[in-house]
């Protein structure tokens, strides 16, 4: 398994030289990543929870090194994250329906 501390600590250090090498990128998600907040419409535990979510959707491990513990350090409870992992587990799930019509579609166009 990950050691998770150790990999925040890599990314804390190795992210820092991808914005050397392209500071716009590195700007681009920090203005991405204030918006949420600066609007106050969601306290920070709901934010981290929904981060988590779609760090597992779009299978980022930084993402999930990041956010767990923002998510923590926001007071989410072990229950409140594993609720928020069981919503990104079902819209995997609904994806993956929806996505298999649009197969059986192609099939018939095709067939």
């Amino acid at each position: 398994m990950i050691d998770w501390s150790a990999y925040r600590q890599y990314l804390g250090q190795s992210v820092p030289v991808l914005a050397s090498l392209s500071p716009g990128t590195v700007e681009g998600l920090t203005t991405l990543d204030n918006a949420g907040p600066a609007t106050g419409h969601l306290d920070a535990r709901t934010r981290e929870l929904i981060a988590l979510a779609v760090a597992v959707t779009t299978r980022c491990d930084g993402c999930i090194a990041v956010h767990s513990k923002a998510a923590i350090d926001a007071g989410a409870t072990k229950e409140q994250i594993a609720e928020a992992l069981g919503v990104a587990v079902a819209l995997n799930a609904g994806a993956a329906v929806v996505y298999s019509t649009r197969v059986l579609d192609a099939v018939s166009k095709l067939t």
